[in-house]
């Protein structure tokens, strides 16, 4: 299959990089840092992680992170972090009653649990003002959300966040939707389900994952993931499978991509944020989808081949 370029899948043509905007929460992490009870600081958050790969993967691209922290010490490290990575942090509100949220990892011959403290999270609030909501992704030509970007906001703020974004959809912008279930962040499972898939209402793009989607939609196989997105009204739906075959549906053709076989399973955080990075940055670099996919099973297996959300790629062997 002959994949779109980025600036394709962009419904209105483009000149300069693409400006991608990624909404949602970035949070403290405190991860393992070796073999003792010993835990390391660092910042990550599942949009935020798919938007730091990407611009590893494409430093030309603009690329800006929505949502909000606090005004103290911690907040201000993650902004600095930001800056650092070069993603623009312009679209950050800050909140000087609220901080960020926090979890830790725990890992298991590499599968991973997390325990979550993000009652006082600022990024709670991001979609609170609409006004200030449509402004913050106003520049940009692709915006890109999840399911966990959903589930932290209050039911206003749901309702902003899905407004905004079926306006920019209209508006010519593409939209990308990554379900990301996780039902602890919901009233009852029912809540999570009915808002997963106005997400997907509103979205051109959408890239579930096929364990969480048979364990709480029912889905009997791949397939019938796909259809269900493609019913909702999305054009592209790629659907994740961890080690076994993926598929991608897009133009009405669907092809099956094998990801390489993971041989240092270290750590399994951010496996599907990187997987996503690797598929948006691949569409503008390769003519074919199996080629863009291929690359984001390429980093994913790197990713989770070391500790911690963000980690140090080596480009060398994602393009061999």
């Amino acid at each position: 299959m002959q994949a779109n370029k980025i600036n394709a899948l962009v419904k209105k043509p483009i000149q300069e990089p693409i400006k991608f905007a990624a909404i949602g929460e970035c949070m403290v992490e405190m991860a393992p840092a070796g073999t003792d009870a010993t835990y390391q600081m660092a910042f990550a958050g599942d949009t935020f992680n798919t938007l730091w790969y990407l611009k590893k993967l494409r430093p030309t691209w603009s690329t800006q992170f929505v949502s909000r922290v606090g005004t103290d010490t911690v907040s201000y490290a993650m902004l600095q972090m930001m800056a650092d990575a070069e993603i623009e942090t312009q679209s950050v509100g800050r909140d000087p009653q609220r901080t960020a949220g926090l979890y830790l990892v725990s890992l298991d011959n590499g599968e991973r649990s997390f325990s979550y403290w993000r009652g006082t999270s600022a990024a709670r609030l991001l979609a609170r003002n609409p006004e200030w909501l449509e402004k913050s992704i106003g520049d940009a030509n692709v915006v890109y959300f999840s399911g966990i970007s959903l589930a932290i906001l209050e039911d206003e703020g749901r309702e902003n966040l899905l407004t905004a974004l079926k306006s920019a959809r209209a508006s010519g912008k593409t939209v990308i939707f990554d379900p990301n279930l996780r039902p602890r962040l919901w009233d009852d499972t029912q809540q999570m389900k009915d808002y997963i898939m106005q997400g997907a209402q509103v979205s051109d793009i959408v890239l579930p994952s096929y364990d969480d989607e048979a364990e709480y939609f029912g889905d009997a196989d791949i397939f019938a993931t796909r259809n269900r997105y493609l019913n909702a009204g999305s054009t592209t739906v790629v659907v994740k499978n961890g080690p076994d075959e993926m598929i991608c549906c897009h133009d009405g053709e669907t092809i099956h991509v094998t990801p390489p076989v993971a041989r240092n399973v270290v750590d399994t955080t951010a496996a599907g944020d990187s997987f996503n990075a690797g598929f948006f940055a691949g569409l503008e670099m390769y003519e074919t989808m199996e080629d863009a996919l291929a690359l984001g099973a390429k980093l994913a297996g790197q990713v989770i081949s070391k500790r911690g959300a963000l980690v140090e790629i080596d480009h060398g062997t994602l393009t061999t």
